[in-house]
């Protein structure tokens, strides 16, 4: 399938590893010319690099801290000098710490408040008039599947990430007569080093080895497995392409069938 997103200019936050990465090398798999971003310069470097060289959508990078006060400003600078405007935004944020709601402090709750939920929005806002003005823009959120069904021991992704998904639903049907859809897509288990270290965080919580862990997990997900980024990637590439110009205000699950709620 042709996703028709040759020479679209897109913006993957979080890009220098794990799902961000993924999906901005699918993104340039399709054509597209993808900006990345995130805090490790050398590895965002890297990936720039490694894209570049199969030769089909090109690739920079930006160094922006989700953390920081600046972090709006700094890129939608960015995309204007280096795109002159944008196509494509994927929205994504690394995951809080885990913790019971007990370990929800105000100080927490407003830091992470700020760079998962605050700052997806005000950056949306920021680049949303010139793909309005254009007729055609893609508006994709990674959340979590925490969304749908609360993560034992996420007690701060279980509280914040559904923000986005309130948000994500309203924005559709404000902006969907110019040409512009906003989606949701949310993750299951899938392999990254995020899934890496909660894994280990429940296997210190339980007493359990990491193999327990993963083996115990994955006889509850239907397809019998984590999922791999590829597969994730694929997904938030289509949802990002033309000929989902139909698909808007939806919220997708990339799971292997592991929410149980229908």
């Amino acid at each position: 399938m042709d996703l028709g997103i040759k020479g679209k200019r897109a913006l993957v936050l979080a890009s220098s590893r794990g799902l961000g990465l993924g999906i901005a090398v699918a993104l340039a798999r399709e054509g597209a010319n993808v900006l990345l971003c995130g805090r490790s310069g050398e590895q965002l470097e890297a990936n720039c690099k490694a894209i570049n060289a199969e030769g089909k959508g090109r690739a920079d990078w930006i160094w922006a801290d989700l953390g920081d006060e600046r972090f709006v400003e700094m890129t939608t600078t960015a995309v204007k000098e280096r795109f002159g405007g944008l196509d494509i935004l994927v929205n994504n944020t690394g995951g809080p710490t885990p913790g019971t709601t007990e370990d929800m402090t105000g100080e927490k709750l407003e830091s992470y408040f700020l760079s998962m939920v605050a700052r997806v929005i005000t950056l949306t806002n920021a680049l949303l008039p010139g793909m309005k003005a254009q007729g055609w823009g893609r508006i994709l959120t990674v959340a979590s599947s925490g969304v749908i069904e609360p993560i034992a021991n996420l007690a701060l992704s279980n509280t914040l990430r559904p923000a986005l998904a309130g948000w994500s639903k309203t924005l559709a049907s404000e902006v969907a007569g110019f040409g512009v859809t906003t989606n949701l897509l949310l993750p299951g288990s899938i392999l990254t080093a995020r899934l890496d270290d909660l894994d280990g965080a429940a296997a210190k919580r339980t007493g359990k080895s990491l193999e327990e862990i993963r083996t115990d997990k994955e006889a509850r997900i239907p397809v019998g497995r984590y999922g791999k980024v590829e597969e994730f990637a694929a997904t938030a590439a289509f949802l990002c392409s033309q000929p989902a110009s139909y698909i808007t205000g939806s919220l997708i699950r990339c799971d292997g069938g592991a929410a149980r709620s229908v």
